[in-house]
């Protein structure tokens, strides 16, 4: 048995490596299941050669991640493999949420809602029979988009999982790293935890982790990071976690470790809660070797940050600023424009806040609303697969008052604001190299 994992290929202004095929392959792989991972965004294959290199591998069927932006691609994919006689099992959130259009659309065989490890496992063990498996659906079993189902049962011991630097090399992703900023390369980058606790409403992670958090071992962690720098040449590592400063002895321990063994530079570059940050623990990370960390600010907006349930206030986020800038840490910060209650005066408060808060770095995002969120409830959003283009960069809900045009001025006047100060470009020249300018002029000029 021979499964094919395949990301697919859209428009990214980053390009990290595809971490969920990892794991999927070398969890596979330990109970005896061949694998190959063929990642169509980084070398920019098309449905034809990704077929192509499936008859060539001779695998007996193929699953592909999909979220919501890829869902058409991904469709086209699936139903072209179908043709060919290849069975094909769709994972990710958007089949997660939507399990029944995804098979009607994609002829796939199955879809897998929640984590995929052990559903995929099962699968391929009994053939491709779905035998009762928690989490799988075909269309025998669903009846409409209406139609009750559970999620796969997840691998509740992360460190039972293999590193996955054996089928993904590390330096094969360095030209769009996360976080915009770096100080050396090749880059690795780890996840020590899944989930997140809290329930922002523009976030899909409260509906496919129902609010609970894996952690790793911190001595699993350090022994990927060790593996990473030894044995794939990493000079930086990157963590990708939604929030590892989620539980404080456990932060500080990593940190510990960190300072004991590891010695290239590292950052939390996918943000941490300004909440979950105090003095010790910025203490902490600056001592072992973090020279950079980001959090998730949203909006300058009390009123707006109480809408969407973030449970953290401006006061907070300029706390956590004041203390990276004690310590001599950069600190970014993520923005949303469009969010529920947003006027044309409320995102120029946002862009105040971020220029007058210290923050070295900020990345202005439009919002998309994700299906899974609270968000795609509250406004009775429905799933137009013929307007998935430009996800993230086009409003697909406007606000009261708002148009597409007014945010996206809006977001390429912010990235002016805040990046065409002198204190900012001499923050970062340090960090002058082309993959972070070319993600600002991205973000300014693309259309």
């Amino acid at each position: 048995m021979k499964i094919a994992l395949i990301r697919i290929s859209i428009s990214t202004f980053q390009m990290l490596p595809p971490l969920n095929l990892g794991v999927l392959s070398v969890y596979l792989e330990k109970h005896g299941i061949e694998t190959v991972i063929i990642d169509a965004l980084k070398y920019g294959l098309d449905n034809e050669t990704v077929m192509k290199i499936i008859k060539e591998e001779k695998a007996d069927a193929a699953g592909i991640g999909c979220m919501t932006a890829e869902y058409n691609q991904v469709c086209a994919l699936s139903n072209l493999l179908n043709k060919n006689g290849i069975k094909v099992v769709i994972g990710g959130v958007h089949p997660t949420v939507f399990p029944y259009q995804t098979l009607v659309d994609s002829k796939a065989n199955f879809v897998i809602c929640g984590e995929g490890e052990n559903a995929l496992l099962q699968l391929a063990l009994n053939n491709f029979g779905n035998q009762g498996i928690k989490g799988v659906y075909s269309l025998e079993n669903l009846k409409d988009e209406l139609s009750e189902i559970e999620f796969a049962e997840p691998v509740e011991n992360l460190d039972n999982i293999p590193f996955i630097w054996s089928k993904i090399d590390p330096k094969d992703y360095n030209s769009r790293p996360s976080g915009q900023i770096y100080k050396k390369m090749p880059i690795g980058y780890v996840m020590a935890s899944r989930g997140c606790a809290y329930k922002c409403s523009f976030c899909a992670s409260p509906y496919v982790y129902k609010g609970k958090v894996r952690m790793r071992s911190p001595e699993n962690v350090i022994a990927e990071m060790k593996y990473l720098i030894d044995r794939c040449a990493v000079r930086e590592i990157k963590f990708l976690d939604d929030n590892i400063a989620l539980k404080k002895e456990y932060l500080l321990k990593l940190c510990r470790l960190i300072g004991e063994n590891i010695k290239v530079p590292w950052a939390c570059s996918t943000g941490l809660r300004a909440t979950s940050i105090d003095e010790e623990i910025v203490a902490s990370l600056k001592k072992a070797g973090c020279y950079n960390f980001n959090i998730g600010v949203e909006s300058g907006n009390d009123s707006i940050l109480k809408s969407v349930c973030k449970q953290e206030t401006t006061a907070d986020y300029l706390k956590a600023v004041k203390l990276a800038k004690k310590y001599g840490m950069i600190c970014g910060g993520f923005f949303i424009f469009g969010l529920p209650g947003e006027t044309k005066k409320t995102m120029n408060n946002t862009i105040k806040f971020a220029k007058d808060s210290d923050l070295d770095i900020a990345m202005f995002n439009v919002l998309e609303v994700l299906p899974g969120s609270a968000l795609w409830k509250e406004l009775n959003f429905e799933f137009d697969r013929d307007n998935l283009t430009n996800s993230y960069s086009q409003p697909r809900y406007l606000p009261d008052g708002l148009t597409s045009k007014d945010i996206i001025k809006t977001q390429k006047k912010a990235l002016i604001e805040f990046y065409g100060r002198l204190k900012i470009v001499r923050r970062l020249l340090p960090f002058l190299k082309l993959s972070p300018i070319m993600y600002v002029l991205e973000r300014i000029f693309k259309k």
